[in-house]
């Protein structure tokens, strides 16, 4: 029997035999997690923005957080910088996040998971809906005095929403 057939006997049987010795010996690296250290990471938002918080926020809103929170990287007006452009330049047509994503949650999720840099998962349910409204109009997907909130933002109509082949077709 080969190296590898015989670990594949042996080491299931061992762990039924014998789990808790083997349990026993192992290193005791990290710690046991907690209904409420896992509450704050389950925040995922669907298409349909179930799990979207309370809160809301404008286009004007989202600007003045924006321009503190997100222009050192994302470039005046969302125009680009250091990392990705945000929305066109006047008279650049090229593609957005927010003219990719079928999704106007998608951007919401994003941008409450993962953004500002260094510091994710710092901005307030209302800095996050006027963040995602300032980059909807920045990009014309709403209009400039439109609010997002938990019943607006999923009902936005993305410009590629019909273009988008989802990896998961039957989770939309």
């Amino acid at each position: 029997m080969s190296t590898g057939k015989h670990l594949a006997v042996v080491i299931p049987l061992a762990l039924m035999l014998g789990g808790a010795a083997v349990a026993a010996d192992l290193p005791g690296l990290g710690k046991p997690v907690s209904e409420a250290d896992l509450a704050l990471w389950d925040m995922s938002i669907g298409p349909d923005g179930k799990g979207l918080p309370p809160g809301s926020g404008t286009s004007a809103q989202g600007a003045a957080i924006y321009a503190q929170k997100c222009e050192a990287c994302h470039g005046k007006d969302g125009e680009g910088g250091r990392n990705a452009a945000l929305a066109n330049a006047p008279g650049k047509t090229d593609r957005t996040m927010a003219l990719y994503v079928p999704n106007a949650t998608t951007i919401f999720d994003f941008t409450r998971h993962a953004m500002p840099w260094p510091q994710p998962k710092s901005l307030s349910n209302d800095e996050v809906y006027g963040l995602t409204a300032y980059i909807l109009a920045r990009n014309k997907v709403i209009g400039e005095n439109e609010t997002m909130n938990a019943e607006t933002l999923p009902k936005v109509q993305m410009p590629n929403r019909n273009g988008f082949i989802s990896r998961y077709p039957d989770k939309h």
